[in-house]
């Protein structure tokens, strides 16, 4: 079964671009030449997008051959399909990586046993339950990356498909 989905590059190093191509063409099976622009939210920095299609479990493989670089920060989403849910990785070097499982029309599906987690160390009062339920639905990621995000607006998409 295949998906479809995309890599955004939101901001990295010049120096790091070509290692982006390598890691996102091994986890393709073919040459990955993505069009960089400079991000003008973070001068010195460069973002790229690419369309993918590919067997389920890409997005998860792409966002594990970039998570390493700690100056990266990039988004990889897949669309549901008729045997998995959708997902989506947001990475940025002080948060880290988030994951989440989307559904068919985008919704962030959390499943219970995090949200027991997040229940059960907000009743030790460990922390916060509106903190945890914010985290769970990515609030902080989106926070970091929403200006890098709109500096992408308009910037050229590539397709590319997964060697089988």
């Amino acid at each position: 079964m295949t998906t479809r989905g995309v890599l955004y590059v939101h901001s990295a190093p010049r120096a790091l671009c070509p290692h982006i191509e390598w890691a996102v063409a091994g986890v393709l099976g073919a040459r990955v030449s993505l069009d960089w622009t400079k991000q003008p939210v973070s001068p010195g920095t460069w973002r790229a997008e690419l369309s993918w299609q590919g067997a389920v479990g890409t997005a998860s493989q792409l966002a594990s051959a970039l998570r390493g670089w700690q100056l990266l920060r990039f988004e990889v989403t897949s669309e549901p399909c008729a045997t998995a849910e959708g997902e989506r990785y947001s990475c940025t070097p002080g948060l880290g990586i988030y994951h989440a499982v989307t559904g068919m029309h985008g919704d962030i599906m959390i499943p219970e046993d995090r949200l027991r987690a997040a229940t059960a160390r907000a009743a030790l009062g460990e922390s916060d339950l509106e903190a945890e339920i914010t985290k769970l639905l990515g609030k902080p990621w989106d926070d970091e990356l929403e200006p890098f995000r709109h500096a992408g607006e308009g910037a050229p998409v590539r397709w590319l498909h997964q060697v089988v």
